[in-house]
């Protein structure tokens, strides 16, 4: 039969109970007879109970946390000391350094092979709870904390019984010792229960002369001084431990390891209908959630302060767990993951985006789709899956786009039944609902990366080499007017991010886009971004009211997030009037096809101008095309780096510097091919070498990047002072 764990926790320092746990351990070996072992978990104060109990183990907690082999009675061995009484003991490292250092999940592994090994163990969990006393009260079967009669123990000892609590520990799990206990005296075991809100389980009474006694002789009191009073109470603790089974009794109110695929479907997440089978888990949430309604004012909190958001989270999971303990959820809830699982979804929902909290929260997870409540895809490198995620219904679904649009100022209804919006991390957001969208609310978010992109992520990435980096750097520095094209998801807006950083810091750069995803690493950048109409239709701002808004705000560089109707021409005629160096975005699948697309978008404005007309402003204006793309395996590449070269006839020139070609498709699904320089050399090179620019040819040839000669700032070919003398 499996053994028990004990946790013994203080809810402050100075209650004793280091000494509790040393003594329960020993006491238990004595009167069960059988094999116990003492863990010190206390990294506050590594090494009192090698004093306590006179014994140092061989190794330490923090060599068994990193053991990489199986747990097993001889390997054990290795780490522990023995003791004649039947205790064995595995200490703290006494250097705080190290103790702080300890993996807790590679404790948890021991926790869940000691049981098999001992009858009991008992851990010093110390007075906080940390990483590690978590760890060890999530294998325990019994939580004692110790607490001394007086008001700041008892105040402490609330608090972290509280605590414990709202973490969904089992109340009855826990149990209170009360060390110290002095008759006469004003605090009362029955005072301590009322102030704490929980029954004592045993009282400990003060023995002052011979705990100090123990502790000069480095010895367990109920091993050196048997008779004592502090000793004979431990014992009759130990008693009523075994006679009245608690362990066993409170074993069955410990989570089992039962897997995560029966939580989860207690919770309906694998019902894709989320029909009748999980309707008592529904009806629970909903219940919870309409007195949590009721209970709090969620309108009143501050949104953008991130400390308000945290205190209103645990105000929030402390009321949810005070609700749960008033429903009835026997047959609902079978275990404590159940528990968790269902505080979780309510919290979700009540604070955050409900079932996508977990989606968006993975890091692997590039983009999230939503199909109605019970369809949800991910992209996951590249890949689209189906989730096992689902909604209730559809006015969940609803209620997390109105939660997204409201604090943008945007707004979803029949009338206008589609928004653009973005989450606070920048992640865009486009919804679309019914009557337009048939089979209920859609949701598209494409996640923004936690950490900035760089050049240097997308040469690693094998998006493009070093040589077109370095090329790109020295076009956009030479103050290039750039296009990115390419189809939905490719990448676009990511590598214009890239290009926009290596724009020099002293320069303004004004960035218009429908919702705000640009995110250049430089200071002086104003961001400028379109408004839908209000109710009474009115007050609307387009990309093209801003582009020609940027015109008076002295910009020496224009992004435009993506050019989609008219306001092409407006980008046009800034890139040709003394705006160079600007930057926007096309859908289109090739450079070729990008100018016929920007010829489309121009006559969008109802200029009235003709074809060739607008070719020739496009073939003035522009000055390269990159070709951003995504291809089957999921993976982006710079498929073309291309330069204008004017017209010829009706025709515009186009020249490919670097081109990407495909070669094949390995057993995995991955693409093979490599990225290859035409041989081109763009018109503009001869220009910036006139201005100072030293442009090394090999660039443009196809020879390994380790026989080209490189500078030592950052890969670029181009150094610091020729950058600053570049004019526009």
């Amino acid at each position: 039969m499996a053994g028990y764990v004990v946790a013994i926790a203080g809810g402050k320092g100075g209650v004793g109970k280091s000494q509790v746990a040393a003594n329960l351990a020993f006491a238990y070996a004595q009167e069960a007879r059988t094999k116990v072992l003492l863990m010190d978990f206390d990294q506050k104060a590594s090494g009192d109970q090698n004093f306590i109990t006179g014994m140092k183990s061989k190794k330490t907690i923090k060599d068994l946390a990193d053991f990489k082999g199986a747990i097993d009675p001889k390997s054990l061995l290795q780490f522990v000391s023995h003791h004649p009484s039947g205790v064995s003991y595995v200490s703290m490292p006494t250097d705080t350094t190290t103790s702080a250092n300890i993996d807790p999940e590679g404790l948890g592994k021991v926790l869940k092979a000691v049981p098999n090994i001992y009858k009991l163990t008992v851990i010093d969990c110390g007075s906080e709870l940390n990483q590690l006393a978590l760890k060890a009260m999530e294998f325990s079967t019994v939580i004692f904390l110790v607490v001394t009669p007086d008001i700041l123990a008892v105040n402490q000892t609330k608090r972290i019984y509280t605590d414990l609590i709202t973490m969904l520990f089992p109340k009855d799990m826990i149990q209170i010792i009360v060390n110290q206990q002095v008759k006469g005296h004003p605090v009362t075991s029955e005072v301590v229960s009322k102030q704490i809100g929980k029954g004592t389980f045993h009282t400990l009474p003060r023995d002052e002369q011979w705990c100090i006694q123990a502790l000069n002789v480095k010895k367990p009191v109920v091993v050196a001084f048997k008779k004592s009073l502090f000793a004979r109470g431990m014992i009759e603790c130990v008693r009523k431990i075994i006679q009245k089974n608690v362990l066993q009794s409170l074993s069955r109110l410990n989570k089992k390891p039962e897997t995560k695929k029966l939580a989860m479907e207690s919770s309906g997440k694998n019902d894709k209908k989320a029909g009748s089978g999980n309707r008592p888990w529904i009806d629970l949430k909903t219940r919870i959630h309409k007195s949590l309604v009721d209970e709090i004012d969620f309108s009143e909190q501050n949104k953008d302060d991130p400390n308000a958001a945290l205190i209103l989270r645990e105000k929030t999971k402390k009321k949810v767990v005070e609700i749960l303990g008033k429903e009835d959820t026997k047959g609902i809830l079978s275990s404590r993951e159940d528990m968790n699982q269902i505080v979780k979804e309510v919290l979700d929902e009540a604070l955050g985006l409900g079932p996508l909290e977990d989606l968006l929260g993975d890091k692997t997870v590039s983009e999230v789709m939503v199909i109605g409540p019970y369809k949800v895809y991910y992209e996951q490198s590249g890949k689209i899956k189906l989730s096992n995620v689902t909604f209730t219904n559809d006015r969940q679904v609803l209620n997390v786009i109105e939660r997204i649009v409201a604090p943008i100022g945007r707004r979803i209804d029949e009338k206008t039944p589609y928004v653009d919006a973005r989450l606070r991390d920048g992640s865009r957001v486009h919804a679309i609902i019914p009557p337009s969208a048939i089979d209920g609310c859609c949701i598209t978010i494409r996640k923004f990366p936690e950490n900035r992109l760089t050049w240097k992520d997308f040469v690693q990435f094998g998006s493009m080499t070093q040589n077109m980096s370095d090329f790109m750097r020295i076009a956009v520095e030479g103050h290039r007017n750039i296009i990115v094209s390419g189809g939905t998801g490719s990448g676009k807006t990511t590598l214009i991010n890239i290009l926009g950083a290596f724009i020099q810091a002293n320069e303004r750069i004004i960035t218009c886009e429908d919702s705000a995803e640009i995110d250049l690493p430089q200071e002086h950048v104003v961001r400028l971004e379109t408004k839908p109409p209000s109710l009474e239709g009115e007050g609307e701002i387009d990309i093209r009211c801003l582009v020609k808004q940027t015109l008076r705000m002295r910009p020496d560089r224009i992004i435009v997030g993506e050019c989609r109707g008219g306001e092409a021409l407006d980008m046009l005629q800034a890139m040709g009037t003394g705006h160079d160096g600007s930057m926007t975005t096309i859908h289109s699948n090739n450079p070729r096809e990008a100018i016929g697309r920007l010829e489309t978008l121009v006559q969008y404005a109802g200029s009235g101008l003709g074809p060739k007309v607008i070719r020739e402003m496009i073939a003035s204006a522009v000055h390269m095309i990159v070709q951003q793309s995504r291809m089957d395996d999921g993976s982006r590449k710079m498929t073309h780096i291309t330069e204008i070269g004017g017209m010829q006839g009706d025709v515009v020139i186009l020249q490919d510097i670097f081109l990407y070609q495909q070669e094949g498709i390995d057993k995995k699904g991955k693409i093979i091919g490599k990225f290859q320089a035409t041989g081109f050399i763009p018109k503009f090179i001869e220009i910036l070498e006139r201005q100072g620019y030293n442009i090394p040819r090999t660039l443009f040839t196809n020879k390994d990047q380790m026989d080209i000669p490189q500078k030592k700032e950052e890969h670029n070919p181009v150094s610091k002072a020729q950058r600053q003398r570049v004019k526009k």
